[in-house]
């Protein structure tokens, strides 16, 4: 392994490295067949949209007759194995694309499961948790919120699922990815068995997941194996790293036209909404997703390989099957979590020469230190790092547009605590 003289990494770090890339091996080929698939399977989805250059064209005004809008949608709905798919650059966030599937779905007296124990921190504001009963949350618009927490190896518990659910649940929500937390990320096949026992014991109800991050990591996605509706964020994996804001949402058909509803006025729904130009950017992203999710697994897996020999917990490990992009690393101290991160950062394209330092950040609960040297603010297709000032200090990783780059800002993290004087090599 051989790096560019502008980068100097230590040679007991190098040796590592080398070492941590051999570990992960096995799972760098099961990525790049999962990433090939992917990626033909995207391509299918242009083709059999029929896209054409004609659909790169801006519109304006109401957006009346957009006909890259409308591709869009298909060619997502294609390539998630959805029935159809609201795509759209408006979409400000992806707590932005769930809380309009939620408010699109759900009534007044409705109630709504968490199976998957409390969710992230960002939404809990949109349900309205204790302590987190925001002005205008579905909570102020009679919602009920129930959740059943998970086991203590943070797996669903099925058996209390059993006795939870009934007729009287509309919707059963389902985070698939970790958050802020060291529990394991939900697969596909999880989600499949969450969704039989939803609707053996609810029938009419909906079942929802919050997809971020997960996408393009599996060969399918929850839609096609039992959920109803899933949402997420484009500067996330189904944006590849190129499209510069947005979010989606893809299920059933009557479901995602119901949130088409919320995003626009009734009637009118996804008829209206000009693309301003923004379309040809969506097109290419959606297109690079594939190859942008399979380099970002491929930098988690190393990170994990090389700061497991280093001594650290990581989950998931090296070796484990991977459901979305997150890698988790336990740092043990607020010093190496802060060191991480700045070094991190110090490997950016955009930004490297400031510091992250943590700060407050609206819907957390704790400092949170970031660092993200990215071409579009905040995303976390990119490489980026962050995590709450709070035991147990553990870092979430996530990104990489292509592992040459990612892999460097993974050495790059482990020098800067060498240097710190948190790890010694």
């Amino acid at each position: 392994m051989e790096n560019f003289p502008y980068f100097e990494v230590r040679p007991a770090l190098m040796a590592l490295a080398e070492e941590a890339e051999r570990d992960a091996g096995v799972q760098f080929r099961r990525i790049e067949e999962n990433q090939r698939w992917n990626q033909q399977k995207m391509l299918a989805a242009f083709q059999q949209s029929r896209v054409s250059e004609s659909a790169f064209a801006a519109s304006t005004g109401y957006g009346y007759g957009d006909r890259g809008r409308d591709l869009l949608d298909q060619v997502y709905a294609y390539a998630f194995g959805a029935e159809d798919a609201l795509v759209r650059y408006n979409f400000v966030s992806g707590t932005h694309a769930l809380t309009v599937a939620l408010f699109g779905i759900l009534r007044p007296g409705d109630t709504v499961l968490c199976a998957t124990g409390t969710p992230y921190d960002t939404i809990q504001g949109v349900f309205g948790l204790p302590g987190r009963e925001e002005s205008g949350c579905l909570k102020d618009f009679g919602v009920v919120y129930e959740q059943v927490d998970l086991l203590p190896d943070g797996t669903p518990d099925y058996q209390e699922l059993e006795r939870e659910i009934d007729e009287s649940v509309r919707m059963v929500y389902i985070q698939r990815s970790r958050g802020y937390s060291l529990r394991p990320s939900l697969t596909v096949a999880e989600i499949e068995r969450l969704a039989a026992l939803a609707k053996r014991k609810a029938p009419r109800c909906v079942v929802m997941v919050d997809n971020c991050y997960g996408e393009f990591v599996e060969r399918e996605e929850p839609v096609a194996h039992g959920a109803d509706l899933m949402a997420g964020s484009l500067i996330k994996n189904p944006g590849g790293g190129i499209a510069p804001t947005g979010g989606y949402i893809a299920g059933r058909r009557d479901l995602v036209e119901l949130c088409a509803y919320r995003l626009t006025t009734p009637g009118t729904g996804r008829e209206l909404g000009c693309t301003l130009g923004h379309s040809r950017e969506l097109f290419l992203g959606a297109f690079h997703a594939p190859y942008a999710t399979g380099e970002a697994l491929k930098t988690a897996v190393f990170a994990a390989a090389l700061f497991q020999r280093l001594g650290y917990g990581v989950t998931p490990r090296p070796e484990e099957a991977r459901t979305d992009i997150i890698q988790a690393i336990e740092l043990r101290t607020a010093e190496g979590l802060i060191a991480f991160c700045r070094g991190i950062q110090k490997a950016s394209p955009v930004d490297s020469f400031v510091a992250p330092e943590p700060s407050p950040m609206p819907g957390y609960d704790s400092d949170v230190i970031m660092a993200a040297g990215a071409f579009t603010l905040g995303s976390s297709i990119e490489l980026s790092a962050d995590g709450p000032l709070r035991e147990p200090f553990a870092v979430w990783m996530q990104g990489g547009l292509n592992y040459p780059s990612g892999q460097l800002g993974v050495l790059m993290a482990a020098q800067e605590m060498a240097r710190e004087g948190v790890i010694r090599l």
